[in-house]
């Protein structure tokens, strides 16, 4: 088939989109797309990338302007499957329904949720673009002909509305993150002293907590906080740098892929300490999973959908995200015990290897294409 996948917000190598669903269609021998906006014209990993202009200066203005060019790169590609993955070309995806499409819509998160906390939008009338962006988001899923989720809790919402609704989790790739002839961890890795974060920096996602923790942790033993990814805002940047714990952070900005794996090989642990938003707390971040396939132990937010999976496989911590001692204290029990890392960062590896891996994924997005042919 041809298939073509849509975005107006996401990269040009975009993990989920691009190296995990787009790379799995084309290994299955699809002609598949990504129509993205801002890329060079190109092809990676098997997928024709096909960029398309866009500079808006606000949400808006990008909802309004760059969908319609997202739209008329889509409509050209006169594929026969659409596979959208933003919440705002709802409409686009309805307009290829009417040109006869196949058209499937990606939910990669709760939309409705994180209108509560955008702060572009006036407190006032949240909760009310909240509660109505969920009536047409359902009404609207019900047409497509197929609701990829990256959650349970998010395809629950779903089904009831479209039944042929799946969860395709966003776990690693085996393998990805480790040289293939490391079959264990050495233990200069799990004598650091480096404990890691990677991805986006928000507030709400733990940075000033984790900073505030390494300072206490240097109180008894160095160590160091690798932070890998870009600030939220420029004004937080400026903030944390004025925390007493930054002068114990090696920040190193956004990283590659090649990069991503090169952190992890020389950290300790792996941090994931997300605040207790309604949205965080059912979510699965796909950053716990990636440092449990480089074989790090994680200490993570003690949410009881995470501690489920960390105390199940004994692969790290879970503590109190909010709790800058009780974070602290779990850091150094790590760092102080390497054969404690080692064994919980092997026993997160084998889980991934098990049950948390993309390659298992795969196989259901690739059912919902072949199902298309039958």
């Amino acid at each position: 088939m041809k298939i073509c996948h849509i975005t107006s917000v996401h990269s040009g190598l975009d993990t989920r989109i691009v190296i995990k669903e787009c790379q799995s269609l084309a290994k299955a021998g699809h002609d598949v797309s990504y129509i993205v906006p801002k890329e060079e014209n190109r092809t990676e990993y098997g997928v024709k990338i096909v960029g398309v202009s866009s500079s808006p200066r606000h949400p808006v203005e990008r909802i309004l302007k760059t969908t319609r060019s997202v739209f008329e790169a889509a409509e050209a590609e006169n594929a026969d499957v659409y596979h959208f993955h933003d919440p705002e070309l709802i409409p686009i995806g309805m307009k290829l329904k009417k040109l006869g499409k196949k058209v499937i819509y990606d939910v990669h998160e709760d939309v409705p949720e994180q209108i509560l906390s955008k702060q572009w939008i006036p407190k006032r009338v949240r909760k009310l673009m909240s509660k109505a962006f969920a009536r047409y988001e359902k009404k609207a899923s019900s047409k497509f002909d197929a609701v990829v989720t990256a959650t349970p809790y998010i395809m629950d919402k779903f089904r009831p509305h479209n039944p042929n609704t799946v969860t395709v989790h966003n776990y690693p790739i085996l393998r990805e993150l480790i040289d293939e002839e490391d079959s264990e961890r050495g233990m200069a890795s799990m004598e650091s002293g480096k404990v890691v974060y990677l991805g986006g920096i928000y507030r709400l996602r733990g940075i000033v907590e984790m900073i505030n923790a390494m300072e206490w942790v240097n109180q008894v033993s160095p160590a160091e906080l690798v932070l890998g990814g870009t600030f939220a805002q420029p004004a937080l940047e400026d903030e944390v740098k004025q925390l007493s714990g930054w002068k114990h952070v090696d920040y190193r900005g956004f990283l590659s892929r090649e990069e991503v794996k090169q952190t992890l090989a020389e950290s300790q642990v792996g941090l994931v300490l997300l605040h207790p938003e309604p949205r965080f707390v059912v979510s699965l971040p796909i950053k716990m999973f990636e440092y449990m396939s480089a074989g790090l132990p994680v200490i993570a937010s003690n949410f009881p959908l995470w501690k489920e999976i960390v105390e199940d496989n004994d692969c790290g911590i879970c503590v109190d995200p909010l709790d800058e001692a009780k974070v602290s204290k779990a850091i150094l029990e790590l760092l102080e015990d390497p054969e404690r890392c080692r064994r919980l960062g092997e026993n997160g590896r084998r889980a991934v290897a098990e049950k948390y891996n993309w390659e298992k994924e795969s196989e259901r997005l690739l059912e919902i294409y072949n199902n298309f042919n039958d």
